[in-house]
């Protein structure tokens, strides 16, 4: 499990050194529906939006196990990435070490002159509990909408983040 989240924690931060551009679109956080190819929350407080072009959501289904990806990044290379493996429709997946399905949310702020000194709030953590939600509330073939919410812990420290009012509306990439 471990290694699934140093693995999508790397490819996290590569994504975002990949997608970060010089404009960018403050059209605040929070509340329970995102405008198409966004993602939106309020992280510590503080109004997020993702930008367009940093914003992503793929879907996979290997050996009969679904794994839905979705990750919203912004201009100044914050982002925030949502991995459920083991979709199974519509509903609630608690972010907990005992979950059932497993159920993984970072809020990344990338240091994009140094990647290795950004700053990583990854949910589960070591004796969290229930740390979230992600609810997905409409899916297609192409789309994926829901809402979310999470406390992370620094990967780096103790100190923790909430990333609350969440929600994501975002196209599948294609295969």
């Amino acid at each position: 499990m471990k290694t699934i989240k140093k693995i999508g924690l790397f490819f996290a931060i590569a994504l975002i050194s990949l997608t970060t551009s010089c404009s960018s679109d403050d059209n605040g956080g929070g509340g329970s529906n995102a405008t198409l190819g966004t993602v939106k929350a309020k992280v510590g407080g503080a109004n997020y939006t993702s930008m367009e072009m940093g914003t992503f959501a793929t879907k996979q289904v290997i050996g009969g196990l679904t794994t839905i990806i979705v990750q919203g990044s912004d201009a100044s290379g914050k982002a925030i990435q949502i991995i459920i493996t083991g979709y199974d429709g519509l509903g609630s997946y608690e972010i907990s070490e005992d979950a059932a399905i497993s159920t993984v949310a970072s809020y990344i702020e990338s240091n994009i002159s140094n990647p290795m000194n950004s700053l990583v709030w990854a949910a589960p953590y070591e004796n969290s509990g229930v740390a979230g939600t992600v609810t997905i509330t409409e899916i297609s073939e192409t789309n994926v909408k829901g809402t979310f919410n999470f406390t992370g812990k620094n990967q780096a420290g103790e100190d923790t983040k909430a990333v609350t009012n969440g929600a994501f509306n975002v196209n599948f990439t294609s295969n």
